[in-house]
């Protein structure tokens, strides 16, 4: 395959959290058109694609990961015409498009679950999904759902299906043929019809142990076998995706994996997906030691794959990146990630230095709230409107002027003076630093692995041929002289006798 075919193994791929980048139409939730109007901040931004997340037919229940038709565009979001225009105006402004395929459940709106719902027990519509017998009453297993509560759903005749996350995702059963052929046409489309590359969601937890058998206790370890998580079977369900991929030279595979990097390895074997998300560095703390660790580990397991990791800076389920790593973290760790070999995964505001948004109870919409009984406030502070203008609208250029309706989130009345349009030429600020982080990158497209360098306590340093990425959380300010002459991208100002602040990151030659 030549390096054009294999676009993703460096790229800048840019995560549109859909309902929250731009809403075309006035009705409070961004869309298909939203995207579109806003491609060429993304073209000027410098990134290399966009990963749209889920905007199929959906029942409503998880922010379109509840999916009643996974080859229908939800009229919500826009039409498969605005698809189609949007995978071409995107193409001409050379940036590649990455879909979202959700094939661990679907919405309990969907047919096939409507169906089995109808059905009494051992009703063949059933059997594509999980569905078992309680004991005397109870749930057939003590599986707990990510989301909180059980993980089990009566379907009141004595029979109980799974559900991993909530109640309105019934778990599919990939032992089905029916769920492996409608999701091999589904993955046929979405590529047919101009993606260049999938993410799959859950990827972990598309196979179940038969019987559903206890969870054990504790952390996990290579070579534990978990009920629900990251089994051996779940591979043969990536092999034949790959298998498709593969038909289409150019497209690639990414699967959202959790956990360390002996977890997400697998995904990445020759005869498997191209990526897996190494998600332990978003949890990762902003210290040199613990991200050089953290980095090294899902290095030497890609480099094992022959493949490149994919790091991700944040995303829709985890707290925005500048309230986990500090507004002066966020573009150290994000000047890290993109020094080193791989794909950097960018979510849609973090471009800006967005913060979380701390959010009153009644406007919560994330299940896990519910679900938890209100000991778990979700995702919904990452998942705020963007600010695109400088106004005091009350949409700050998220909604079309004059619109009426509220932001499916409220937006904090501050976030003008973070929009796009506010920072656009501000040389200091978050935006300036991305776009010329973006830029001076290429210098580091198919160079080298790294080569670790020593350096003094707080200080993680390494080339790349002729670039020195260096990250310093000492806590105090770092002479740069012994890195290198030249100043290519540093995530803030160097001090008037140009040193680096902790914390702070900077690529020299």
């Amino acid at each position: 395959m030549t390096d054009e075919e294999q676009w993703w193994r460096d790229a800048v791929v840019y995560q549109v959290y859909l309902r929250s980048f731009a809403d075309s139409d006035g009705d409070g939730v961004g869309d298909l058109r939203g995207v579109l109007q806003h491609l060429d901040h993304l073209a000027d931004l410098g990134v290399d694609a966009l990963w749209l997340n889920p905007f199929y037919v959906s029942g409503g229940a998880d922010a379109g990961y509840d999916v009643v038709d996974h080859r229908a565009v939800d009229p919500a979001m826009g039409s498969l015409a605005d698809v189609d225009e949007l995978l071409e105006q995107a193409h001409a402004r050379g940036l590649r498009v990455v879909g979202d395929v959700v094939p661990n459940h679907t919405s309990s709106r969907h047919p096939w679950f409507e169906q089995a719902r109808r059905g009494g027990p051992g009703d063949p519509a059933r059997s594509r999904y999980h569905t078992a017998t309680g004991r005397d009453g109870a749930p057939p297993s003590d599986w707990q759902s990510l989301f909180g509560g059980p993980a089990w759903e009566p379907f009141g005749d004595g029979e109980w299906y799974l559900h991993l996350f909530d109640v309105a995702q019934p778990d599919l059963n990939w032992e089905h043929p029916d769920v492996v052929a409608d999701f091999e046409r589904t993955v046929r489309f979405w590529l047919d019809r101009g993606f260049d590359g999938l993410r799959f969601d859950a990827a972990g937890a598309m196979a179940k142990a038969p019987g559903y058998p206890p969870v054990p206790e504790g952390p996990r370890h290579p070579g534990d076998d978990h009920p629900f998580s990251d089994r051996p079977e779940v591979h043969r369900i990536f092999r034949r995706f790959a298998q498709i991929l593969a038909e289409r030279p150019g497209r690639y595979g990414v699967a959202e994996t959790w956990g360390p990097a002996w977890l997400g390895e697998p995904y990445m074997r020759q005869d498997e997906l191209h990526q897996a998300f190494a998600m332990d560095v978003i949890f990762t703390r902003l210290d040199a030691g613990e991200l050089g660790a953290a980095v090294r580990e899902y290095l030497d397991a890609a480099e094992r794959q022959g493949r490149r990791p994919a790091w991700p800076h944040g995303n829709h389920d985890v707290t925005r990146a500048a309230t986990r790593w500090g507004s002066e973290g966020v573009m150290a760790v994000l000047l890290l990630l993109l020094a080193l070999p791989g794909a950097t995964y960018l979510y849609a505001g973090d471009e800006l230095g967005l913060p979380e948004v701390e959010l009153a109870d009644a406007d919560l919409r994330d299940p896990t709230w519910r679900r938890s009984g209100g000991t778990e406030r979700g995702r919904d502070g990452a998942r705020v409107p963007l600010p695109w203008r400088y106004d005091a609208s009350g949409h700050h250029g998220f909604s079309p002027a004059g619109t009426q309706a509220r932001t499916w989130l409220p937006q904090p009345s501050g976030w003008s003076e973070l929009s796009v349009e506010a920072q656009h030429a501000d040389t200091g600020s978050a935006l300036a630093t991305v776009r010329a982080a973006l830029k001076a990158r290429t210098s580091l497209r198919e160079a080298p692995w790294p080569v670790w360098l020593p350096g003094p306590p707080g200080v993680l340093a390494f080339r790349r041929g002729d670039v020195t990425c260096v990250l310093n959380t000492s806590g105090g300010p770092l002479p740069l002289d012994e890195w290198g002459r030249e100043l290519l991208a540093a995530s803030r100002e160097l001090d008037e006798d140009g040193r680096l602040p902790s914390p702070g990151t900077a690529w020299l030659r």
